[in-house]
């Protein structure tokens, strides 16, 4: 799947290296759009550039850590030197490391505050002046950050990562009257059960087995399922906003 009046327009996307991300970004280059692929992991970044070229896409692989300033401003850097402004921004990089919070295991809760949320707040600050600017211009100019159901549902051992998510849900909502007016749209997708590598950073054995329990009995989306409705959001005429899409697997209660 592509879309054909994507093409020229300048994307970052975060958590580029895999998941979400990753088909997020080969979806956007397939359509013409100029991508800068952002993620920890050199080596995927390298690998998903030269397939973008090799499918006749342009892609820029930056090396960057949402949840450090420096990496961040070294990065837009890179991407305004190579690429210029950008009018699409794509939040994907997140992190969901469940514990019960009897746990006490603050080291994930901040790992997962930094990314999913400060990290994403990075992000924004950085690319904000450019969104502006597009919108300012006459030309489209997207935000589009990646929640989860986890925002609204409650999944006994996820109150951290949920609690991320629903902060990042309302500050999309808080952003879309901030941004609205001035003619920048933003997005907020709230995917159900989708698999992509999150489950395997599950260290607790309990919570693992329920979450392997659901892929059994849910036919779960694809990243890819989730990389066309975010094509399909940034491609429509830009007066039209689809600020927030909740998709679910069909048998998801």
């Amino acid at each position: 799947m592509s879309y054909e009046n994507l093409a020229g327009r300048v994307a970052v996307v975060t958590g580029a290296a895999s998941g979400m991300g990753e088909a997020t970004a080969r979806l956007l280059a397939a359509s013409g759009a100029k991508v800068a692929l952002l993620a920890r992991r050199a080596d995927r970044l390298e690998d998903l550039a030269r397939k973008i070229a090799a499918d006749g896409g342009t892609a820029l692989a930056v090396t960057a850590d949402v949840t450090r300033d420096d990496s961040v401003s070294a990065a837009v850097d890179r991407i305004h030197a190579e690429f210029g402004p950008v009018d699409l921004v794509v939040n994907a990089a997140g992190v969901m490391l469940p514990n019960s919070i009897d746990d006490g295991r603050a080291d994930e809760w901040t790992r997962m505050l930094d990314t999913n949320l400060a990290g994403a707040l990075r992000i924004i600050r950085a690319f904000t002046a450019d969104l502006l600017t597009a919108a300012a211009d006459g030309r489209t100019a997207d935000l589009v950050t990646i929640s989860s159901i986890g925002a609204h549902l409650v999944f006994p051992g996820y109150a951290v990562y949920g609690a991320t998510k629903a902060a990042l849900s309302h500050l999309s909502a808080n952003l879309r009257a901030e941004f609205g007016p001035r003619g920048v749209r933003v997005t907020n997708i709230e995917p159900g059960l989708t698999a992509t590598e999150l489950g395997d950073h599950v260290d607790s054995a309990e919570l693992g087995a329920q979450l392997a329990g659901m892929f059994q009995v849910i036919t779960p989306l694809t990243a890819e399922e989730i990389a066309d409705l975010i094509g399909y959001a940034v491609s429509r005429a830009r007066h039209v906003n689809l600020r927030q899409v909740v998709v679910l697997p069909t048998n998801q209660a």
